[in-house]
C-alpha cells in the first residue's frame, strides 16, 4: 500500500452509519501522515470524486476544512453514473480504484470484483499501449451494464 491508499482508507474508515459526510483539516491530516497537503489534496481529488459516490466541499483558509459527503444513490444510478464518466480510456490503475470501490460500496462481490480485474488486467490486454487504455473502457463499460 502507498500513502494514497491509506489516507483513503483512513478517510473512508472516518464514515459511521448515522451520518453520511466528515469533515476534515487539510492541514492537520498532512501533519498526522507526515506528508504535505498537497499529497491530502490528490487523495481527495481522485478518490473521493463524484463518479466514485462522493461530494466534496472546500474552504479556503484555516488549515483547509474539507467536508466529504457519501452520495446515497441507488446500485443502477451509481454505476451508470461511472459508465458516463469513464470516457473512452481507462488505465488498469484507475480500473482497480473503481473495482475496489465497487467492493466497499458492496456493488459487486468478490468473485464478480476478481472478475472485472482479470477482464481489464494488462496481462489480458496485452496489445499497444495506444489502444489498450481504450479496449479496457470498452470492456469495463460493458462488464458493468451487465451489473446494472
Amino acid at each position: 500500500m502507498n500513502i494514497s491508499d491509506i489516507i483513503e482508507g483512513f478517510i473512508k474508515d472516518m464514515f459511521n452509519e448515522e451520518e453520511d459526510y466528515v469533515e476534515i483539516q487539510r492541514n492537520d491530516l498532512a501533519e498526522y501522515f507526515n506528508c504535505v497537503p498537497s499529497q491530502i489534496n490528490y487523495v481527495i481529488a481522485t478518490r473521493f470524486k463524484p463518479s466514485q459516490g462522493y461530494y466534496v466541499e472546500s474552504k479556503r483558509g484555516g488549515g483547509g476544512s474539507i467536508k466529504i459527503k457519501k452520495l446515497n444513490v441507488t446500485k443502477s444510478e451509481y454505476l451508470m453514473h461511472i459508465i458516463q464518466n469513464i470516457g473512452d480510456s481507462l488505465t488498469s490503475h484507475e480500473a482497480n480504484i473503481y473495482i475496489s470501490d465497487f467492493l466497499s460500496y458492496k456493488i459487486v462481490d468478490e468473485k464478480e470484483a476478481k472478475l472485472l480485474k482479470v477482464a481489464t488486467s494488462d496481462n489480458v490486454l496485452n496489445i499497444s499501449k495506444d489502444i489498450r487504455d481504450n479496449l479496457r473502457a470498452r470492456i469495463f463499460k460493458n462488464m458493468l451494464l451487465n451489473l446494472y
